[in-house]
């Protein structure tokens, strides 16, 4: 079933939302410490703890108004829960920093899984939005695939090297601006491959 439309605005707030919310509780509570049931907090797990409902309510509030949740936002919701969870419940942010490395790893696996297979997983989700040739679908997934294990190795450099901060503002404003540029550098691609009028000639 196609997804319906909604406002682009309130559809962008709703998946990035959480994301900037994150970075500005952490902002806010860094440094903060609570005890709660003989354990003490910080801030990150304050703010890790405040991430996932949110996460939830935005998935939900997605399909609520378009009637269909992407593979890929479904398996990042799953993650936040999972590792979000663990760094809440043994109090422990390692568990949330490696969320990302987690993510884009299951990316790559997927894409490349499709590659082997001669297929274009990435086709199935994008298709409508960008209509390729088969070869640009390949090539374009190729790619995708090594940006995202390019992703979850940086992920993994940054937050085992860095402060808190650094991976805050990494995973806020670094990540989203990598997926952003990538996306526009492929535009030779585009136009080599693409599709016009709906045809392929």
């Amino acid at each position: 079933m196609a997804a319906r439309k909604i406002n682009p605005w309130l559809k962008l707030g709703l998946e990035l939302g959480p994301v900037l919310a994150f970075f500005v509780a952490f902002t806010r509570f860094k440094g903060v410490e609570v005890t709660f049931g003989g354990a003490t907090y910080g801030g990150f797990i304050l703010a890790t703890a405040l991430f996932i409902p949110l996460m939830i309510l935005t998935t939900a509030a997605l399909w609520r108004l378009t009637g269909r949740i992407a593979p890929m936002q479904i398996a990042t919701l799953v993650l936040v829960i999972v590792f979000g969870g663990l760094s809440v419940w043994f109090n422990d942010e390692r568990f949330f920093k490696m969320k990302p490395t987690m993510i884009y790893l299951l990316f790559a696996g997927v894409l490349g899984f499709g590659l082997l297979r001669g297929k274009s997983y990435l086709a199935l989700v994008l298709e409508e939005a960008m209509p390729l040739r088969h070869e640009g679908w390949m090539v374009l997934t190729r790619r995708l695939a090594l940006f995202f294990a390019g992703l979850a190795v940086l992920n993994e450099v940054i937050w085992r090297t860095m402060s808190d901060q650094a991976w805050v503002n990494f995973k806020t404003f670094g990540l989203t601006a990598a997926i952003f540029i990538f996306f526009m550098a492929q535009g030779g691609l585009l136009k080599r491959y693409g599709i016009e009028d709906g045809t392929d000639g």
